[in-house]
């Protein structure tokens, strides 16, 4: 009998070549709290309705509703979407997981721009299919060259739209424009988890598509200006064969009882979300220009639609030295050289006194560079 004392589970090959996804750091090298903005969290924080709705007794000894009923109730009232149309799942990011779970495997291609949310290409790699990343456009992402890069292969394609981490948008003629150009079989999944940042009015025609057309599926999350990540809730609308399809492979009971109340309370509350909508599209533009006005040291960063800026260091100022005299002054932003941006900082738009702090500590570096 073959010795089996060294022996232990083989893993799939494809999931030997994951590395586990990286969070944004809130801690410096030396292990010094730091205030956090490298994970795009909202600075102005949840809702009061939502504080008052948690107190509400939930029976955390029940299971709870494992459908999210009310939630995908109201979500289709404020939407003008069939919540027989609407799968909720524990953050987007577990709805992201299940659809190319349903819709890609091995042999199969998963495509999306070069400058995207991190997580894209995990989803391909656990199920065995390749990641496949379109040529950027200046680091914004082109219809053109995500066209391009179809193949007979190709069964899924995904778009971030505002993007993570770049926060360039594809207006609704654009994505139209992309639809219409997959063949009827792809899945395009239309990722807006920073959608509720955008104009109030402006809108990328996603939501349209998806009640049209039986191969688009749009996500958002309450994780970003709902400001309730830490529950960990998100949504879904689409043909009912792709919610079907999701309600096959989700979690059974995945989001929590506090998390639809949460949620819950968080739609309801339109003034908090009009107003972090405002204060981040203020802050997001005084600390662009505050980032512009250093030019001269090679210092650029890139325009945003969402609630972070990506900034550039293309001078004698490394990304790695800015990074560090931010951290000094106390403030943990994203350097993301695994994304193919060691020249590059992601920086959460925070409060005003963050975002002075954050721009000081860039513009002194610059200066003593």
């Amino acid at each position: 009998m073959a010795d089996s004392t060294n022996l232990s589970p083989t893993p799939k090959p494809w999931i030997e070549g994951i590395h586990a996804y990286i969070p944004g750091k809130s801690a410096s090298a030396d292990g010094k709290p730091l205030i956090k903005l490298s994970a795009n969290e909202n600075p102005l924080g949840t809702s009061p309705a939502v504080h008052a709705a948690m107190g509400t007794a939930v029976h955390p000894n029940r299971y709870p509703d494992p459908d999210s009923r009310a939630l995908r109730k109201e979500l289709g009232a404020k939407h003008d979407i069939d919540p027989a149309h609407i799968v909720c799942g524990t953050g987007s990011g577990e709805l992201l997981n299940c659809a190319v779970q349903a819709f890609a495997g091995q042999g199969d291609e998963v495509l999306f721009s070069r400058y995207s949310f991190s997580l894209y290409p995990l989803l391909a790699q656990k199920v065995g299919a390749t990641p496949v990343m379109a040529e950027d456009a200046d680091y914004a992402a082109s219809v053109d060259n995500l066209l391009a890069a179809v193949t007979e292969r190709t069964k899924v394609v995904i778009v971030d739209n505002p993007n993570n981490p770049i926060g360039c948008w594809l207006p609704a003629d654009e994505i139209a424009r992309l639809h219409s150009g997959l063949p009827q079989d792809v899945l395009l999944i239309v990722d807006q988890a920073y959608a509720e940042f955008l104009a109030e009015g402006v809108d990328d025609g996603a939501f349209e598509l998806a009640a049209q057309h039986r191969n688009v599926l749009v996500l958002r999350t309450f994780s970003k200006a709902y400001g309730i990540a830490g529950e960990r809730v998100g949504w879904a609308t689409g043909a009912p064969p792709l919610i079907d399809m999701i309600n096959r492979v989700r979690g059974a009971f995945n989001v929590s009882n506090h998390g639809q109340v949460a949620a819950l309370a968080a739609l309801g509350d339109d003034a908090w979300i009009a107003r972090c909508r405002k204060e981040n599209a203020a802050e997001r533009a005084r600390f662009f220009d505050a980032m512009e006005a250093l030019g001269n040291h090679g210092i650029r960063p890139l325009p945003s639609e969402a609630n972070f800026v990506m900034v550039l260091f293309e001078g004698v100022l490394t990304a790695e030295a800015a990074l560090a005299a931010i951290a000094e002054a106390g403030y943990a932003v994203r350097h993301l050289p695994g994304q193919g941006l060691p020249h590059a900082l992601r920086i959460t738009i925070g409060q005003r006194e963050d975002m002075d702090a954050v721009a000081t500590a860039i513009r002194q570096a610059a200066e003593a560079a």
